[in-house]
């Protein structure tokens, strides 16, 4: 397989964390519909944004001559890191507040990936991924900010003093 430079790597990641995005929202949806849900539209226009984005990466790593097979394998192995983390985090006892705060960390870690995806193309003059980054960050940055802001409403919600 080809070896692949930092920025490859880091659009494999970015690829794998969007998979991941879809699966961790599905997750997320199943235990709203059981509590909220008011939360479901949100969780599925994230779901589709996450599609989305999986798909424009996996044509922009196409790209890059002999490199797509060995960047999508990068993908596959961030996508199966994230699900043992999604596995671990969330179990039968979990609910939807338990979700929200899954997704805000999984939605920072997508942010951050993509602000060092974007230093890594603007270092390399590499204007596709920038213009791909330009696309993206802002709609990660709004999961984060929907993750965030739901976690703190729904704790809001929760007797304090109460016993799990």
């Amino acid at each position: 397989m080809a070896e692949l430079t930092n920025l490859e790597s880091k659009l494999g990641e970015v690829t794998g964390l969007a998979m991941a995005a879809k699966t961790a929202t599905s997750r997320v949806t199943t235990l709203a519909r059981r509590e909220h849900e008011e939360l479901v539209d949100d969780l599925q226009r994230m779901a589709e944004e996450a599609a989305e984005t999986e798909r424009r990466c996996t044509e922009l790593s196409g790209s890059f001559d002999g490199k797509k097979t060995a960047i999508l394998e990068e993908a596959r192995s961030t996508k199966d890191k994230a699900a043992s983390m999604l596995d671990i985090y969330l179990d039968d006892e979990s609910d939807t507040l338990d979700g929200f705060e899954f997704l805000t960390m999984a939605e920072a870690g997508e942010v951050g990936h993509w602000e060092v995806l974007r230093e890594l193309a603007r270092k390399a003059g590499h204007d596709d991924v920038l213009e791909l980054v330009d696309w993206a960050l802002p709609i990660q940055q709004g999961h984060f900010d929907i993750a965030r802001t739901t976690s703190t409403k729904l704790a809001a919600t929760k007797p304090p003093d109460e016993e799990e």
